[in-house]
Order: C-alpha cells, then structure tokens, then sequence
C-alpha cells in the first residue's frame, strides 16, 4: 500500500508544512529510473527519491544524499531556484502535486508500473521523466481528481463491481476482507464493514510487514510485522531500505542456488561419464586376453606377421583377430599387451578415485545447498558464502597458462590450447631437451614432454603424450594417427611464420589411437 490513495494523502499531510516556503536547489539522476529532487528549508536539506522502476516505484525521504561525481545527469531545469508554494493531493487518486512559483508544478503519478514525475507550466505539460510513457504528455491536471460515492444505495450488487467501485482500497485490503468471507455476507454488512475500512485507512498506524514471501507497507495491521511506524515519511523511507534489502537479499539467495544448481548438475554429469568409462575400462579385458593367448601359442605364430587368428580358450577356443607389430617377435607384442593391461588397471584405479573425490564434492554441494535453502538474512547468506568461497584480493594477477597439463608415471605432459598458446609453449615454456610432438600433416596441438635430469623418455609415455597429440589434431577421429617427435631443441619457428607454424629439422614418427587422459 505504499503508493496507495490513503498512504499518499497522509504523505502530502506531513510534506505541506515541510516543504512550505522552501526552494527547489538541485534535480537529478544518476540510475535510471531514479530521480532526486532537493529542496532547501532553512540551511537545511529536504530529499525527496523518486524509484520510478516498472517493477518497483515508491517514493522516499533519505535525511542525507550524496550525489555522485559521475553518472549522473540534471533535469527539470526550468524549476529549480524556485519556491514550494503549495501542495494538493487529488481526490481519490493515487497522484499529488507540488506548485511552485512562475506557475510550474511537479506532478507525483504513483501508478504502479506507469508511474512518473511530471513536470507543468500552468496547465500544460512541459517536461516528463520517463519518456517512454508517452501518454503522460497528455494528462491534464483538472481531470485527475476523482469522487467514490460511499453511499449504500451506490454500491454495487456483485463482487467484481464492489472492487472496481471502491478502486482506492487496494489489492491487500480486498484480500484481508476475503479471509474475512466478505462477499458472502449481506449487503448491509459489506458497506458498514468498508466504512469501517475507510475510517481506520484516514487516521492509519503504518506497518512495515512480510507477507506471502514479500515485505509491504500496510495501512492495517497483518502478516508478520517487522515494524511499525506513526509518521508516514518515516514509514515509506524505512519501508523502502527494508524492501531493498529484502530484494537483494531474494537476489542473492537464488543467484547462489542457481550456481549450485549447475555445479550439482555438472557433478552428477561428470559421474554418470565416468561410472560409464569405469564400468567399459573394467570389462574391457581384451589386451590380457590377447597376451594371453599370444603367450600360449607362441609355436603357431610366423615372424613378422602383422595378423594373426587364434583360439580364443577364455571363450570356448573361438577364433579371434589380434593385430601385430610386424618388427616385434611374437612375445615382445605379448609385452605390449601386458603393458596396456596394466594401464587400463591404473586407469580403473584412477577413475575409482576420481568418483570417490567428486562423490565428496557432490555431498559437500548438496550439504551447501540446504544450507543455503534455510538461510533467512543477507547477513548469514553473504558471511556462509564468504566461507565457502572467500573473496581474493582483486590486485592479484591471475596467470592463465597457454596449455593443459597432463600427469603420466610421474612425467608431465603439456598440450598447447590453440595456435597461439602452442608458439608460447614451444618457444618460452619449453626446454631444449624436452620432448616435442605434434600429429603429422596436420593442424593440432603442440605437445612437451617435460624432460627429468639423467632419465630417456619411455616408450610408452611417448605412446600416451602421442596419444594426446593425435587426440587434439583435425584427425582426432582417425583409428590410428601418425605423430611426429623430437627433442625440442630442433624445433624452430622462421620470422613471418603464422601462429603456430614451425619448423621440424629431425623427426621420428609413431602410429597411435587418438587418447584424450585426465590431469
């Protein structure tokens, strides 16, 4: 009821002394939507905001105002330096005026979502403050007022007709009069209970209150009252810092539940993947089993073979395909086999500790989740956030490294994340004696190896980096990928060259599955 008809002629009550004889000395904005006007009263300042928002417009009376250095724009020019001659609320309407000398006023329309301020010269319009409400450039301030007959005989039969009838009461006076069954008692009933109504609404206490999820101003006492006030200024004033804070707390509470919202939907995400690649890495047995029956038939195999078919006794001695490495003997594949078997037990391994680590994190999430459900104060939701994620100090320059990294049996591996980001990594990341690799005729990432002091690279961490290589080419998609590899001391780049382009002097090349692993 802050904009309501009962709540403006009670504010232009107390304003008319106030204002009475003072001067208008600065008018401006500095948000949109928002307009200040000062007014001097005897050495002393008088501040009248204007929120004029579509979502929220009240009226309020701040005791001091600090303008700002920037940002901030005069307006109604034509008015200030003038004098506060009177002020006239209109009848039954929630809109008053200020008159000033030289025959301008401020018209105050406090419709809602349509609200505006006003400016005239005599009867004309000569300036609004929100523009886009085109209609205000049409009102006439003789049409404004208008007269509710309060007569039984006036009143209307049906339920609708009563609302629109008695307009100025207000949504939540008509919802207090439903709780009361109003529209089921008799005629007689109705009207002297509205007279009733209107008398407590002319000489009104003002309740700062939350109801139904919102904080209002009501003229009657409900919902749970926060806090109560005599003086209408003071009640808008202290209801509008109320509403703000209420508002930004609202805002706050589900800008959080929303963040958490999305980390639990990327968490529970990132589980489902991983279940899915724990439970294919698990039943996936096909290296040991190749081993396996390599080892035991190693009689039946001719050196140099590229494929061979062999009885499969894990699966009642059916036939099955393995694919060779022509240069190694038979049991050397055996060993590359062992190996991958190997890997992929490390890899159930790491993705096991991956699931446990994220299942932590999601019942952290969800622990944060309720907390922030039940949290009823900005000053309890910002101290809970401040904990869980504290604010760093913003001098601190934050480093982006141009590639990701990788860990694998203890080597590092860095993969460059676009053209650019591979110059920096090749040219100032990396040393001479690191491992460089990148897939073969073909637009991708650059790949370092990190060299350890005294130690070769091993085959198969070369393997996994190339792997990685292939992984992040245009050939991604490819079975097998040829990715070349050198010590990064013959890797260069020629002046002129675009981002990304180098030059190789020496080069070995391995075949590989594209491979993307985890950090």
């Amino acid at each position: 009821m802050h904009n309501n008809y009962y709540t403006l002629k009670q504010l232009t009550r107390e304003l008319e002394p106030l204002l009475s004889r003072s001067v208008v000395s600065e008018c401006y904005s500095q948000n949109k939507e928002e307009l200040i006007i000062r007014f001097e009263i005897k050495n002393q300042s008088f501040y009248i905001k204007a929120n004029l928002q579509p979502s929220f417009s009240c009226l309020s009376f701040p005791e001091v105002f600090h303008r700002a250095r920037k940002n901030s724009v005069d307006l109604f020019p034509d008015c200030i330096g003038l004098t506060v001659e009177s002020i006239r609320q209109f009848n039954d309407e929630r809109s008053f005026a200020i008159a000033l000398s030289h025959n301008f006023s401020l018209l105050f329309k406090m419709h809602g979502n349509r609200s505006n301020v006003v400016l005239f010269e005599g009867d004309q319009v000569h300036t609004i403050f929100r523009n886009n409400l085109e209609a205000d450039e049409n009102i006439a301030m003789a049409d404004l007022d208008k007269n509710i007959d309060w007569r039984i005989e006036a009143m209307p039969d049906f339920a609708e007709g009563i609302r629109k009838h008695f307009f100025t009461l207000g949504k939540l006076v008509w919802r207090l009069l439903e709780k009361e069954s109003f529209f089921t008692q008799a005629r007689e009933m109705q009207w002297k209970r509205l007279l009733e109504i209107k008398l407590q609404l002319e000489s009104p206490a003002f309740y700062i209150t939350e109801s139904e999820g919102s904080i209002l101003l009501s003229l009657l006492p409900t919902g749970n009252i926060i806090l109560q006030e005599g003086k209408v200024i003071l009640a808008l004033t202290q209801f509008y810092n109320h509403y703000q804070q209420f508002n930004a707390f609202e805002q706050e509470k589900a800008k959080a539940l929303q963040a958490i919202g999305a980390t639990l939907k990327s968490t529970n995400a990132y589980l489902s993947k991983t279940r899915a690649k724990l439970n294919e890495v698990t039943h996936d047995q096909h290296y040991k089993i190749w081993a396996d029956v390599l080892m035991a038939n190693m009689h039946a195999i001719k050196p140099g073979a590229t494929q061979v078919s062999l009885p499969d006794f894990y699966n009642n001695n059916q036939l099955i395909e393995i694919k060779l490495k022509q240069e190694l003997s038979p049991q050397k594949n055996a060993e590359v086999f062992y190996r991958k078997s190997k890997n992929q037990q490390q890899e159930i391994e790491r993705l096991q500790k991956a699931l446990d680590e994220k299942e932590t994190e999601k019942q952290k999430s969800e622990a944060l989740q309720t907390q922030l459900s039940n949290i009823t104060s900005l000053k309890e939701l910002r101290a809970l956030l401040q904990t869980t994620h504290p604010s760093t100090n913003k001098k601190e320059k934050v480093i982006t490294l141009p590639f990701h990294e990788f860990v694998y049996k203890d080597y590092i591996i860095w993969v460059g994340k676009n053209a650019q980001a591979n110059d920096l990594l090749t040219l100032k990341h990396s040393r001479k004696e690191d491992l460089w690799l990148h897939a073969k005729d073909v637009a991708g990432s650059h790949v370092i190896i990190k060299q350890k002091s005294g130690k070769a690279f091993p085959k198969d961490v070369i393997e996994r980096a190339a792997q990685l290589a292939a992984y992040n080419s245009k050939r991604k998609s490819e079975g097998l990928v040829p990715v070349a590899y050198t010590p990064k001391k013959f890797v260069r780049k020629r002046k002129g060259d675009p981002a990304g382009l180098v030059v190789v002097e020496r080069e070995e090349v391995i075949l590989v599955e594209p491979r993307l692993i985890d950090s």
